[in-house]
């Protein structure tokens, strides 16, 4: 219900957003063509869901060729094998079918799930977290990334991706539209105002695509305390709390690894510090 909740809140907001600019264009007495802003918003829309929804869709195939991922098709060792046995029950627990199982060769201990649906999705691991974790702590983490899937992360992230994207577009083309009116500015000067806006509208949607990925780690990590215990997420958490570097991950998969930078406006993932605190239920989200 909060992933609904955030979404229909970010299409009320753009909704507002577009009414305001409009109804401040017609007092500045620039004339609105409602055609030409129907034609706009749908040629918006398109440029603006068409990317984060390809993007989804092939989100496995990226993920591995990004990281040199190897399928465990079938395990080859225990620990392989208690590996998929693990992701299997927790993807069982939640009520969908068992995703990929990935290894990859990194020595910093992280993962991320990802993949267009539920039943089509993806687990990766890195050796190191393999190798620096104990299982209690690998399983914890392991909870956290199926919490992701379950949660249906990845496709809100591409709605809330889809619509911010249509609101840079919209509001650069409409703005530069207005100084154009008023300036009488060239094809190449037009262009330019153009791309300066959409810049400044990309920062502003970052932002609002990191608040609510930092949200996002909150609720994935109360998933995982549900389904394999507090503790072993919270054992997680401590041992990453004790490891300064952290090798990123792919933009594409980033948002969804277990591992990320400390609070700011601009991380996806809130501090270790504040996630333990609110697993031990001492710091409200």
């Amino acid at each position: 219900m909060k992933r609904i909740f955030y979404y229909l809140m970010t299409n009320i907001a753009v909704i507002a957003m577009i009414s305001l600019v409009l109804f401040i264009a017609q007092l500045a007495g620039v004339p609105i063509d409602t055609a030409s802003m129907s034609g706009l918003l749908v040629f918006s829309i398109i440029v603006g869901f068409t990317g984060s929804i390809i993007s989804l869709w092939i989100s496995r195939w990226m993920a591995l060729r990004s990281v040199g991922g190897r399928i465990i098709e079938t395990p080859q060792t225990e620990e392989e094998q208690w590996l998929v046995n693990t992701v299997a029950r927790l993807a069982q627990e939640w009520g969908f079918k068992t995703p990929q199982v990935t290894i990859y060769n990194s020595n910093d201990p992280n993962a991320f799930a990802t993949g267009p649906t539920k039943n089509r999705s993806l687990v990766a691991v890195s050796s190191g977290l393999l190798n620096i974790m104990t299982r209690d702590e690998v399983e914890g983490v392991l909870g956290h990334e199926i919490a992701h899937i379950g949660n249906g992360d990845m496709v809100t992230m591409t709605l809330m991706q889809g619509v911010l994207n249509t609101f840079v577009v919209f509001f650069s083309r409409i703005i530069a539209n207005i100084v154009e009116e008023r300036f009488e500015l060239g094809g190449a000067a037009y262009i330019a105002v153009v791309i300066v806006l959409q810049i400044l509208f990309g920062l502003l949607a970052s932002l609002i695509l990191m608040w609510y990925s930092r949200r996002r780690e909150y609720r994935a990590d109360e998933g995982s305390a549900q389904h394999v215990g507090a503790p072993k997420m919270i054992a997680s958490l401590q041992k990453l709390g004790k490891i300064t570097q952290q090798e990123p991950l792919p933009q594409e998969v980033n948002a969804f690894g277990i591992a990320g930078s400390k609070d700011s406006i601009f991380s996806t993932h809130p501090s270790t510090e504040n996630r333990i605190l609110a697993l031990q239920g001492l710091k409200k989200i």
